[in-house]
């Protein structure tokens, strides 16, 4: 769960600013995206795999 405490003399968008920072640290709106639709156990497979092939390549370069 993602708090914010509002400071005294705070403005209301400096803490939408720093509560939407916090949400995105968390990773939480990725999660809702990725259960917003069903993903067969085949096609997680084959995301994780192509990640993982995308990861190591990215690995690779860096090494470079």
């Amino acid at each position: 769960m993602t708090k914010v405490i509002i400071y005294e003399g705070e403005s209301f968008e400096n803490a939408v600013r720093r509560f939407r920072k916090s949400v995105e640290r968390a990773g939480i709106l990725r999660d809702v995206k990725r259960h917003e639709v069903y993903e067969k156990p085949s096609e997680r497979r084959k995301r994780r795999l192509i990640m993982a092939r995308k990861k190591e390549l990215k690995r690779q370069r860096e090494e470079l």
